[in-house]
Order: structure tokens, then C-alpha cells, then sequence
């Protein structure tokens, strides 16, 4: 997890060497309702979500799944890939662990997925402050 820490205090350090687990991954078909259970169940904070070949298209927060229910648009049935969510630009492995947490701040996200080159997550960077 990338903590806030002065300019320069990633001395060689990517964010392939900084990231978690994944967590839980689901696909974007899954109804919302459904995922906001499985993030539930999980004890998360964010879902990634998957299209149908295992590669990711984006991070889902609770946040985000929460505020659909409350808008007029809720029907019981709709996707996750019908919502708004990042869905990207991704974080390299090889990208340094300074760059990802200026992409991430300037984006205002507070996790960003790791993307190998064959568009699978490898992991997640949080910012931790």
C-alpha cells in the first residue's frame, strides 16, 4: 500500500513492489446488487471488475454501488459495466511508486489496479492517507 511520503521516498521502488492482492474480482455482468453483497461479504473496500476473458475494466467502490440505489434510474437488474466507475488509465508494474501515487491523487482515486501487459490485475496500490 503506498503511504503519503515526501518527494523521493521511493528510492527504486514500483508499483509492482508496493501493491496488494487484487482482493475480490468479479465480472461485469454481475447484477449490483449481487457485487454490493459479495463487497459486503468480503470486507472491502472496491471490487475490481472483469469483462468476460478474466481482463480488467475497472474498480468499483462501495461508494459507487450505493449511490445507484439511490438514484432514479435503480432497477434490480442492472450491470455492473451499466455504471459509472474508473476504468482507467491502469497502473504499469513498472511504473514508479511515485508516479502512481501522483496519477492516483491527481485522479482523486484512493486505489488504483496493477495491469500486467495481458490486461489482468496483478494487484492494487491504496494510498493509505
Amino acid at each position: 500500500m503506498l503511504q503519503s511520503y515526501p518527494q523521493g521516498d521511493f528510492p527504486g521502488k514500483a508499483a509492482g513492489d508496493v501493491m496488494s492482492s487484487p482482493g475480490p474480482q468479479v465480472g461485469d455482468d454481475m447484477i449490483v446488487d449481487v457485487a454490493l453483497s459479495v463487497l459486503i461479504g468480503a470486507g472491502a473496500d472496491h471490487l475490481l471488475v472483469r469483462d468476460e476473458d478474466g481482463r480488467c475494466t475497472g474498480l468499483i467502490t462501495r461508494y459507487q454501488m450505493t449511490a445507484h440505489h439511490q438514484g432514479p434510474w435503480y432497477t434490480e437488474e442492472t450491470r455492473l459495466r451499466d455504471l459509472i466507475y474508473d476504468r482507467g488509465p491502469f497502473t504499469s508494474p513498472l511504473m514508479s511508486a511515485h508516479d502512481a501515487e501522483g496519477a492516483m491523487r491527481q485522479r482523486a482515486l484512493r486505489a488504483s489496479p496493477v495491469i500486467g501487459e495481458d490486461g489482468h490485475a496483478l494487484g492494487v496500490v491504496v494510498l493509505t492517507r
